[in-house]
């Protein structure tokens, strides 16, 4: 007769050492806190400064908050124009649109320019719309 070590008692000792395992955090009570409620801020946040990049790499400023109206610039008055649409808000943040036709160096020139003069906030603006597969691109 051979000796073999019977491995059901084992079995057994875990299975109920899953279980309790399993039900023992769902009976520890949780602690309830309260916690404090704030009111609503009753200032807007300011809509970002847009750059806009066009197809022959001018570019120009809108600052939706004052108006839609778009203020031509030129790579040197860019920054003095993006600090004075900020006025005192020096954090305010500052979007990058460029024309699906601009050159991508272009846009990344800008960017730069913006990262360059301490500018922190920089996004860029795009149209949502589906995602294109790659076939039809």
């Amino acid at each position: 007769m051979m000796n073999q070590i019977n491995v059901v008692p084992y079995i057994d000792v875990m299975l109920v050492l899953l279980v309790i395992f399993m039900v023992a955090p769902q009976a520890t009570p949780t602690g309830s806190i309260e916690l404090p409620s704030v009111g609503q801020s009753s200032q807007t946040p300011a809509s970002p400064i847009e750059v806009i990049v066009m197809a022959d790499g001018k570019l120009a400023l809108r600052d939706r908050d004052k108006g839609a109206a778009e203020k031509t610039v030129t790579r040197d008055t860019l920054i003095a124009g993006i600090r004075e649409m900020q006025g005192t808000d020096q954090t305010r943040a500052v979007v990058v649109a460029g024309d699906k036709a601009a050159r991508y160096e272009d846009i990344l020139k800008v960017m730069d320019m913006l990262q360059g003069n301490a500018i922190t906030r920089i996004g860029l603006l795009v149209q949502s719309g589906k995602p294109s597969t790659p076939a039809q691109r």
